[in-house]
């Protein structure tokens, strides 16, 4: 090795910044690893002191941090914390979480495992990959030195990601000497290339690709996991050899001893043994979610994938809630017209039914622009999404039940759709599409989704979703991977985005809705060639088209559902549209409607109509006692409190932005300009109003003087939605959030003088939020899903620095007290607030009431704001939609009756 590339030793006592060094731990390919102390916080952590030829190297620094960047935000049980970075007197190191305990390496060496204790260990590291695969990041170097085990039998997975940002290119200018089968991707062959135990420690586990020097996706950590399992089940490597060659040899042709395996190992986890250990990776294991529920199963004694779960459905009926007994007598009828429908299957002969289906007493169908509901293709179950006690997620109703059953794992679920068999329900969550077995199971994340618009579940096992609401149609496998691009909407013809897909029946066209922020009349119906990529118009005027048996496209417009005959072999519309449904839920800010049809002839909605919630302004103190303004009701989102707490701005769905004068109690238009979901915030001398507002297929940030004086200035440009955060206390910064398309919802920063160039502050594979500065300008709030759920974390402005985490069972909508004492959020239904104890510290957070006011939507502002005293909360409640959203419209073997309205339609 090159003498000036070795890393630097450091004795006891060195201090590097606010680490005092107390031993050395071990070397590693890229690294001397030390105990050290924290004095600052009172710890012992690890530091790996990086060689110094690496950190005098300002490209590779500069990568290497931008990578630590994206690692420190692994918040997992079941992964050693990245902290941060520290350079001291010319020496960079990496501050990560010290973990007592021995390492899986030497358990192993010690000989095979016992079966429970090898499938709890490897559960945990299934857990820690599948988070981080999540988040898009690859370990890139599983092995048993890389897993600590505590001494309360806590699993950690160490160095995750350091592979990558570790990596350097094979070049004799670098003093890397060249070893058989190294690529960019195999980090710790390249740094070690003298030290045969660590390279046999790596070529080991090396899956086949890597081997070959090809990129590594997931499927290699899914690789790495086969053999840390196969050697913790039998106490022998998978693959072994002399050499670095033998090693690589065996890897890229041998097979396993299989006959090395305990005769005690269950079919299943052998089975997933070889499945992890395919050499081809597109026949292997495709997503380590799947290993941890067939080890799941296994430990729990549960039968084979596809059987009944006895007890964990016993626990879910047991939850379930009663239903009215007011509904009892119309379920049973719904019972005996299915029951009569599977005896007499000919669609002609069936009775219309309708129905209403009313949610238990405790619940109500969850609020919010997005489809709530989905029948099954048979139209035998309905999964909507519930609230419930503060919470949302999936419900399933089988049709010849009374109860409903919550589906684990699924909460904060939006926009349901089911497989083609009926067995499967998808799910968009915490910024990912998802899926889960109906039978039991844990959800499975398949790919990135910010902010969906509705998918469809094709015969071929393919998804089709819009993932952000500025984006087309993208598709992707019901198994997983990364989604392919089917349409890019053109904003010369102003099209924001394709939206609100379904694939028709063969799975040759699909339909979808074209929406250029307006109204319903403004949208399209178009159609999709999945073969082609061709696309069409079919019908001016509509969205959420469905296409049902009895030959007709079902869409909504206005107050109501409308057909029109369609020919599915030609794929052309054929007669004029019939009104069939008025009454029926819709979102015209999204063009949403909440109906769903199954290819049975049933329907499924919720009553309501399209003018839009109405919300009323009330005034609640922190005990939660609450009392209306005397303001008429609205479709009100995120109120905005002015700097002298005169007056209230706040946004109004296709209204625009409105100010209502506290003292003297009028409400005055300032301007229509605001599309979809109006937000707006103030600048800190109260004469300038901040809000987005759709220009070009493009919903970005303007400002005008509040006064509606003048003309609104256009802020930025970007072809990703934007929404405002906060200004800077001086007024000199802008802080507001972008939804991209790779990395979710990001933050941004503005300044106000010079270039006016945005630049990102937080960009992350996690969705940021919410951005609030506090009132001395020193911190930025704001909510993230880094953890798997949305948080409230706080950071120092302009930075660098770290983050703290403020609340601790989940948290939305920070908002600070102006005195700056205080940092508000909600969770759910509560309001919380976490007081400041000094400049840098916080609080433990406290319930100050719960209530059901509106929440906002995804990341954006806050929909409620505190008065100057602290003592007020500013909010809104739903003022008509209450009582509809307990109850659901079913009407069966309605194709009976679209064919009498429109018998034009075809089969």
């Amino acid at each position: 090795m090159n003498q000036s590339s070795k890393p630097m030793t450091l004795s006891n006592g060195t201090r590097l910044g606010p680490y005092e060094i107390l031993a050395p731990l071990g070397a590693g390919g890229m690294g001397e690893v030390y105990r050290a102390r924290d004095t600052k916080l009172s710890r012992d952590v690890a530091l790996k002191v990086l060689p110094s030829a690496f950190a005098r190297d300002a490209e590779r620094m500069a990568r290497f941090q931008r990578e630590a960047q994206v690692l420190a935000s692994l918040n997992h049980p079941n992964i050693a914390a990245i902290y941060g970075l520290e350079e001291s007197g010319g020496v960079r190191a990496l501050v990560m979480e010290l973990v007592e305990g021995s390492t899986l390496g030497e358990r192993v060496a010690q000989g095979p495992i016992p079966l429970e204790e090898a499938l709890t260990m490897a559960r945990q590291i299934a857990e820690g990959l599948e988070y981080a695969h999540e988040k898009g990041i690859v370990h890139r170097d599983l092995k048993p030195a890389n897993v600590k085990i505590s001494h309360e039998g806590t699993v950690k997975v160490l160095d995750f990601g350091l592979a990558k940002a570790l990596e350097t290119p094979l070049t004799e200018e670098r003093g890397w000497p060249e070893v058989p089968g190294e690529g960019p991707n195999s980090p710790t062959l390249t740094a070690a290339a003298t030290q045969a135990g660590v390279i046999l420690g790596t070529a080991a586990y090396m899956s086949p690709e890597q081997a070959k020097g090809k990129a590594v996706d997931r499927r290699g950590d899914i690789w790495a996991f086969g053999c840390v399992l196969y050697e913790m089940l039998t106490g022998r490597r998978a693959f072994k050899g002399e050499t670095v060659t033998d090693m690589l040899a065996a890897v890229l042709r041998a097979e396993p001893e299989w006959n090395e395996l305990p005769a005690s190992t269950p079919v299943a986890i052998s089975k997933l043994l070889r499945r992890c250990l395919e050499k081809d990776s597109k026949r292997r294991l495709q997503a380590i979610g799947e290993a941890r529920f067939t080890i799941d199963e296994t430990l729990s004694g549960t039968t084979e994938a596809g059987a009944i779960h006895e007890q964990p459905l016993q626990k879910i009926w047991v939850r379930a809630l009663p239903w009215a007994l007011a509904a009892i007598s119309t379920l049973l009828l719904a019972v005996l017209t299915i029951g009569n429908a599977l005896r007499k299957p000919q669609l002609q002969t069936r009775p219309i039914a309708r129905l209403a289906v009313t949610l238990p007493p405790a619940d109500r169908l969850a609020s919010g622009p997005l489809p709530h509901i989905a029948l099954a293709p048979d139209g035998s179950r309905l999964v909507y999404v519930a609230n419930h006690g503060g919470s949302t997620q999936l419900y399933l109703r089988s049709l010849d039940r009374f109860e409903a059953t919550p589906i684990p794992g699924t909460e904060g679920a939006e926009s349901p759709f089911l497989s083609p068999d009926g067995q499967s329900v998808g799910f968009f969550a915490g910024g990912k599409l998802k899926k889960v077995s109906l039978s039991g199971g844990a959800p499975f994340t398949l790919c990135g989704a910010p902010s969906n618009r509705g998918a469809s579940w094709g015969p071929d096992d393919t998804i089709i979703f819009t993932p952000a609401a500025t984006s087309g149609l993208f598709r992707v496998q019901a198994s997983g991977g990364t989604p392919k691009t089917l349409t890019v909407p053109d904003r010369k013809e102003g099209e924001l985005s394709h939206r609100w897909p379904q694939i028709l029946p063969g799975g040759k066209a699909g339909l979808f809705t074209i929406w250029r922020g307006g109204t319903f009349d403004e949208a399209r119906i178009g159609l999709l060639s999945l073969k082609t990529g061709e696309r069409r118009v079919l019908v001016e005027g509509g969205t959420n088209a469905r296409y049902v048996s009895s030959g007709h496209l079902v869409y909504a417009r206005a107050d109501g559902l409308l057909a029109v005959p369609f020919d599915l072999e030609r794929l052309e519309v054929t007669g004029p549209p019939v009104s069939i449904v008025e009454g029926v839920s819709m979102n015209p800010s999204f063009g949403s409607a909440e109906f769903s049809s199954s290819a049975d002839g049933s329907l499924a909605y919720l009553p309501g109509g399209s003018e839009g919630d109405k919300r009323t302004l009330f005034w609640v103190d922190r005990n939660g006692t609450g009392r209306p303004l005397p303001v008429s009701p609205g479709a009100y989102m995120s109120p905005r409190l002015s700097p002298d707490g005169q007056r209230l701005a706040v946004g109004s769905e296709g209204t625009g932005l409105w100010l209502y004068e506290l003292a003297r109690g009028t409400l005055t238009r300032v301007t229509e300009t605001g599309g979809a979901f109006p937000s707006l915030i103030w600048t800190p001398d109260g004469k300038h109003l901040t809000f987005r507002s759709l220009v070009s297929g493009s919903l970005n940030l303007h400002w005008m003087p509040a006064d509606g004086s003048g003309t609104a200035e256009r802020l930025t440009s970007s072809e990703n939605m934007q929404s405002p955060g906060s200004w800077s206390p001086d007024g000199q910064v802008l802080a507001f959030s972008e939804q991209d398309p790779t990395t979710g919802w990001d933050i941004w920063m503005l300044k106000h003088e010079g270039d006016r160039k945005p630049r990102p502050f937080l960009q992350t594979p996690a969705n940021e939020g919410g951005a609030m500065f506090s009132p001395d300008g020193r911190w930025l709030a704001y909510q993230s899903d880094e953890s798997g759920r949305q948080e409230i974390y706080v950071r120092p402005f302009p930075g660098p620095g770290g983050r703290w985490p403020i609340s601790t069972d989940g948290g939305t909508e920070p908002v600070w007290a102006r005195s700056g004492r205080e940092l508000f959020y909600r969770n759910g239904d509560k309001m919380m607030s976490a007081a400041v104890e000094t400049k840098s510290t916080f609080g433990k957070p406290k319930l100050l009431f719960e209530g059901h006011y509106e929440t906002t939507i995804y990341t954006l502002l806050p929909n409620y704001d505190v008065s100057h005293d602290g003592q007020r909360f500013l909010m809104t409640k739903s003022s008509n939609q209450e009582s509809v959203r307990t109850q659901l419209n079913l009407v069966l073997n309605w194709s009976e009756e679209l064919r009498r309205l429109s018998p034009a339609g075809k089969r």
